[in-house]
């Protein structure tokens, strides 16, 4: 099966469009919509599947080491080695186009204990065409194969996507549609997704799909997101941290779900709240350099429609009986606590007073804590990795420990909070901790995850 310029051009809308496309779909609807990976048992012996996997890995010296996202695909690989597949695995490495995959392909070959070729200029990108040698190569690879594409990013169709507007569409409509009817003719016409973190707008895991006669998702993401993604939806407690303010949209969705009763917020996204909280409370807060426009083009600068946006969010929140649990002191550039900010100063991490109202309101939340309880933390408090600035985040990683030991569910969406958790703690100290911290937030925020969108729109057609 191939697809049409008008049904690219529909899907580029609605992935770029965001939530607004589907206002009324959940993350469960999505999911309902796509097939898994048992759903092709009935396939040939030898015949093609194209594999969007989670190669971004920084393999280390042994199995074990850097290579977490590429044994979370082993499962899935296995599967359709068992079945006799034929196996291109494709992805991206970083975000720079000159990275290789070949260090990947050849750990995935120790992990799955099989070679892993890796086959390079696979796209001939100035007519949009895979070369016939490519095709000719996997037609010749025997049952059982499985092989590599070097790295997706390499190619500029793969990142047409990533600063596109909807009124775009049209014009990317048809370069997009003849690069995935060249995958689904030349490559595979059986699509399968086992790359959790590949939440970005690439068009290997947005645009490719539509062109497949049959799509799934792997064991792993599948397993993601029907268990623990599906469970956190469920959160009465989440830890919210980070420099990125646009958490915060995130972090409103979830509370409009309607089951957070607690809020733990450090970094850009506590100077947002602790600003809006002085606001209705009468008083006037200081964050320092996070609201001066001078620094409106640093990361940490908080915009006045994100105060406005929190005092909607704690006003609506304190009449729903939500507890906000905001920092009380700061730790400053030059390593000392401050109480209040002052208008030169920036918040590095969560300051001593912090760290034990952060220990006493978790002691609040298990003495009272409702059944089958679930918390999900998010980020980090501060610039943990300099010393002066990880105490808040050390400090608090063993909370963590205490509300598992509690009887919480307790899950750690990925990232720096995955990190943070390995210098600090124990794996068993939580329930679960996602690969994909980016990811994880689409699901449980504001947006929907755009590989979702695209596999259910090549599901449904």
């Amino acid at each position: 099966m191939s697809t049409t310029a008008e049904k690219t051009e529909d899907l580029i809308r609605q992935l770029l469009e965001g939530r607004a496309a589907n206002p009324k779909l959940e993350l469960a609807d999505y999911l309902k919509a796509i097939p898994r990976l048992d759903s092709l048992a009935d396939l040939p012996v030898g015949t093609p599947v194209l594999i969007r996997g989670d190669v971004d890995a920084k393999p280390g010296p042994t199995i074990g080491e850097g290579d977490i996202r590429l044994r979370s695909m082993a499962d899935t690989l296995h599967y359709g080695i068992q079945h006799g597949w034929k196996q291109m695995i494709f992805g991206h490495i970083g975000r720079e186009p000159e990275k290789s995959l070949s260090k990947v392909a050849k750990r995935l070959g120790e992990i799955l204990k099989c070679d892993v070729p890796l086959v390079s200029d696979w796209l001939d990108e100035s007519s949009i065409t895979i070369p016939d040698g490519i095709t000719e190569r996997i037609k010749a690879a025997p049952p059982k194969s499985v092989l590599m594409l070097e790295n997706t990013r390499r190619y500029n169709i793969e990142r047409v996507l990533w600063k596109a507007k909807p009124a775009d569409a049209a014009k990317l409509a048809e370069p997009l549609t003849k690069f995935a009817n060249e995958c689904a003719a030349k490559i595979a016409h059986v699509y399968v997704n086992e790359a959790l973190s590949a939440g970005s707008l690439d068009t290997s895991t947005t645009i490719v799909p539509l062109a497949m006669d049959r799509v799934a998702l792997g064991h792993y993401v599948a397993h993601e997101f029907d268990g623990p993604m599906m469970r956190c939806l469920k959160a009465q407690l989440v830890v919210f941290s980070g420099l990125k303010i646009d958490k915060l949209d995130d972090l409103d969705a979830m509370i409009a779900r309607g089951t957070i009763r607690w809020v733990f917020a450090a970094g850009s996204l506590a100077m947002a709240l602790k600003k809006a909280s002085g606001e209705l409370d009468g008083k006037n807060v200081c964050i320092g350099v996070a609201e001066d426009p001078g620094h409106a083009d640093k990361p940490y600068y908080i915009p006045r429609e994100r105060v406005e946006q929190a005092k909607r969010m704690i006003a609506d929140g304190r009449h729903k009986g939500i507890q906000f649990v905001l920092p009380v002191d700061s730790v400053i550039e030059d390593g000392s606590a401050v109480d209040e900010l002052k208008r030169n100063q920036q918040q590095f991490d969560i300051g001593p007073k912090s760290q034990q109202l952060f220990a006493e309101k978790i002691g609040e939340f298990i003495a009272h804590k409702p059944q089958d309880a679930v918390a999900f933390h998010n980020g980090v408090f501060g610039m943990f990795e300099d010393a002066r600035f990880e105490a808040g985040t050390k400090n608090f990683i063993p909370q963590l420990k205490r509300l598992k030991e509690a009887g919480v569910d307790v899950y750690i969406g990925g990232g720096e909070g995955g990190l943070a958790l390995e210098k600090y703690g124990q794996p068993d100290w939580v329930t679960h901790v996602f690969t994909a911290g980016g990811t994880v937030l689409n699901a449980l925020g504001r947006e929907p995850v755009p590989y979702l969108v695209a596999l259910r729109a090549a599901a449904k057609h």
